[in-house]
């Protein structure tokens, strides 16, 4: 009997010893969150002898949060990140170049936007799902506004975005368009309304600053107008960081332009009908712009040995097909790979639809410091609508201290 209890203990101590534990991170979006714990149950249920521990962080502080851990070495070993942080995160050394196997399969399986999670021609991270930019729209308020089909053009949108906006004297109590310079709108003023008047945020090698041009200026004051002429919406309508969605889902709020994530939440949230159309454009025919984006896992510098291996194992798992059908369902972000994108299924869904469309026309800008550069769209458009600064004048700000971005991280 003590020699089967010994036997027993030292098998127990064999297993646990040949266990490896890696550690997951992402930052707090309820739906990413829950979807990432079913596949850790997953996972770990076909491969026992690893353990992933998930945590997670509140978005404004995920950055800083990664920044400092990893540099203590108590960081992730798979870390959640946004294409936009790459230039900054490789050069901090928070991450580690894929092996070139993995990379292979990015550049023969998954759509050409990933191109963006490349430096110095290395990947560095790969993504389960990819993201456009579409206008949500509350077919109720529609109804009741007797609108009778979401906006095609920027004209209907004005329109409908009046006929959605209700006033008690001075007070808002429905608005048609949520006004949002920190949500999406920052991407639509950069990457879509800018090229949509013909030009371009940024030149090819990423190393100048193209939107303070006409083109520009042009699509900054069509954006401002929403607010100064149109009268379709205010800023901080309602609360919070993400006010403008909750405001949607509250009934409240007409119209957002929104991002694929945000179908998860809008679905469980949402008590009324609704849908999903492509972004406006000038008039029939015009051009058409999307802005793409995609967060990625990549491997941090910590993962090394075992660690590494269980981590590169768990980083194929939650980026394989079978987990970006899942992620579509329960996240509502689009899927990477090319084949799965091809299913007519999907461009004809009446809601996934307007963004694989969107998809074939978006662009994943690449950025050095995307908070930063954010930041400096933000900050211009708040000057106009909070402060009634000149547009032209604000923009041309903006235009100068993302140069001074880019020079700093060029040098």
């Amino acid at each position: 009997m003590k020699k089967l209890l010994v036997a027993a203990l030292l098998a127990l101590g064999l297993a646990q010893a040949q266990q490896v534990t890696i550690t997951y991170w992402q930052y707090d979006f309820k739906s990413k969150v829950d979807t990432i714990n079913e596949l850790i149950k997953q996972f770990e249920a076909a491969n026992p002898g690893i353990k992933v521990v998930q945590q997670t962080f509140p978005y404004d502080a995920y950055q800083q949060k990664v920044a400092s851990a990893v540099a203590a070495g108590q960081g992730p070993d798979v870390v959640n990140l946004y294409y936009g942080w790459l230039p900054t995160w490789v050069k901090a050394g928070y991450l580690q170049a894929l092996p070139d196997e993995l990379s292979k399969s990015l550049d023969t399986d998954f759509i050409g936007m990933v191109q963006a999670a490349k430096v110095n021609g290395k990947y560095y991270g790969i993504p389960t799902a990819v993201r456009a930019l579409a206008l949500f729209y509350n077919k109720d308020l529609f109804k009741a506004a007797g609108i009778k089909n979401p906006p095609r053009t920027w004209d209907e949108f004005y329109a409908a975005g009046q006929k959605l906006t209700v006033k008690q004297g001075n007070r808002y109590t429905q608005i048609g368009y949520g006004i949002s310079p920190d949500g999406q709108d920052h991407n639509v003023v950069r990457e879509i309304l800018v090229r949509q008047a013909g030009g371009r945020p940024y030149s090819d090698d990423d190393r100048k600053v193209l939107y303070g041009g006409p083109e520009g200026l042009k699509a900054f004051r069509t954006y401002t107008d929403w607010v100064k002429k149109y009268d379709i919406g205010i800023p901080n309508f309602f609360p919070g960081n993400n006010g403008y969605r909750d405001g949607f889902i509250a009934g409240k709020i007409g119209m957002i332009i929104d991002g694929s994530f945000a179908i998860g939440t809008i679905r469980d949230g949402a008590k009324f009908n609704w849908g999903v159309t492509e972004i406006p454009i000038d008039r029939p025919g015009a051009r058409k712009a999307n802005f793409g984006s995609f967060w990625l896992h990549g491997l941090s510098p910590l993962a090394t040995g075992a660690k590494r291996d269980a981590a590169l194992k768990f980083l194929q798992f939650i980026t394989s097909a079978d987990t970006e059908r899942m992620w579509l369902e329960r996240v509502g972000e689009l899927p990477a790979r090319k084949a799965i994108l091809k299913d007519p299924k999907l461009s004809t869904d009446p809601i996934y639809g307007p963004f694989v469309v969107g998809l074939s026309y978006a662009k994943a800008t690449p950025f050095v410091d995307e908070a930063a550069q954010r930041k400096v769209m933000v900050d211009a458009i708040n000057r106009v609508l909070l402060e009634n600064a000149d547009p032209d004048t604000s923009l041309k700000q903006a235009a100068a201290e993302d140069q001074k971005i880019l020079d700093q991280f060029w040098k």
